[in-house]
């Protein structure tokens, strides 16, 4: 086949690992024993559905004894008021000192302070009983239950009582090594911001474990702007809906990337071979000789063709089929295909 350029849309694949858009740990805020536990591991709940009751007594007993105390500080603020209208008249008359009255006034101060304390104490106590019953903060998926009933909880203890996954929006995670994300930035610099370049890429598709593609198409929406050292690559984000909840945090899938390609030189996967980490294909020359070029191609992990970036110039035949062990300088005689009965449906 002749080769010539054209314009095509190629996939470069990415292995990605799964995130939902919240993974919330459920944790109790108090001390005390599972009491009840209203979900299952696996279950659908949504915000605000009750999720476990802690039996903590003392926390009950401890709104009791607040709501006392506002009764016993409001019966001190009553006799202190009670006090300032007794003495405050006595010192108009000038029957007893100015001091009387202040002093009368300072003990009304501090006993509504007291009442204000009391109601404080009443508010705080009232909170730490709520936290005896737990409820979703979010719509998701419940993962695993570790405790069971009767099983003592702690504020401090080391695992939640379960997770919350919220997978109605999910986030692909996948990898960029420092040539792809500098190839990447470089283009951007030159031509528009990163945000900019970001927004302007094509909807992403993304391959489940079972091979088919997922109905609905994705984002890319960030760039880490950190490499990790260990790995040298930086992780980048694809946004995708997930109504169904049909993707569950943390699984697996392949982010597929269209790239689209202008005036390339494509040559199929099968007409090409490796030798020493080098990638080779067969040139016919005028004469019908042959001769081995190697050929440099776009990192490509996706479909069935390579875009060459060196080794090879419009114009050039190269071996399509039944090239076997060719020696460079061999006669052949060839048989002349088409472009398009080679790329087929390639858009």
């Amino acid at each position: 086949m002749e080769l010539q350029p054209r314009q095509a849309t190629l996939n470069v694949d990415y292995p990605a690992s799964i995130q939902g858009q919240q993974n919330i740990e459920i944790r109790p805020k108090i001390d005390g024993y599972v009491e009840k536990i209203y979900v299952d591991e696996g279950a659908i709940v949504t915000k605000g559905q009750l999720l476990f009751k802690i039996n903590a007594p003392q926390y009950e007993q401890d709104v009791r004894t607040a709501a006392a105390g506002i009764k016993t500080a409001e019966a001190d603020l009553n006799l202190a008021k009670m006090q300032v209208k007794k003495v405050k008249p006595l010192v108009e008359k000038d029957i007893i000192s100015a001091y009387e009255l202040e002093s009368a006034q300072l003990t009304e101060q501090t006993k509504a302070a007291a009442l204000a304390q009391a109601k404080a104490s009443l508010a705080n106590a009232k909170v730490n009983l709520n936290y005896t019953t737990i409820t979703s903060p979010v719509n998701g998926v419940i993962g695993a239950l570790p405790y069971k009933l009767g099983s003592l909880v702690t504020s401090s203890t080391t695992d939640p009582l379960t997770t919350v996954y919220n997978t109605a929006n999910i986030y692909a995670y996948f990898a960029l090594n420092e040539k792809q994300l500098l190839d990447f930035s470089r283009d951007s610099l030159n031509k528009t911001s990163f945000k900019t370049k970001l927004a302007s890429l094509p909807p992403v598709s993304l391959i489940l474990p079972d091979g088919t593609t997922y109905e609905h198409a994705g984002k890319v929406e960030t760039v880490n702007g950190l490499i990790n050292t260990a790995t040298g690559a930086a992780n980048v984000r694809a946004d995708f809906v997930n109504p169904r909840g049909l993707i569950r945090s943390g699984s697996s899938a392949v982010v597929r990337i269209p790239n689209l390609v202008k005036a390339a030189l494509l040559v199929p996967e099968s007409a090409t071979y490796e030798l020493q980490d080098k990638r080779f294909v067969y040139v016919v020359d005028a004469q019908n000789k042959i001769k081995n070029v190697a050929i440099q191609v776009m990192d490509n992990t996706a479909g069935l063709f390579y875009v060459v970036t060196q080794g090879l110039k419009a114009g050039d035949k190269i071996i399509l089929e039944s090239s076997g062990n060719l020696q460079d300088g061999t006669v052949i005689k060839t048989n002349v295909v088409s472009a398009a009965s080679v790329y087929g449906n390639l858009k």
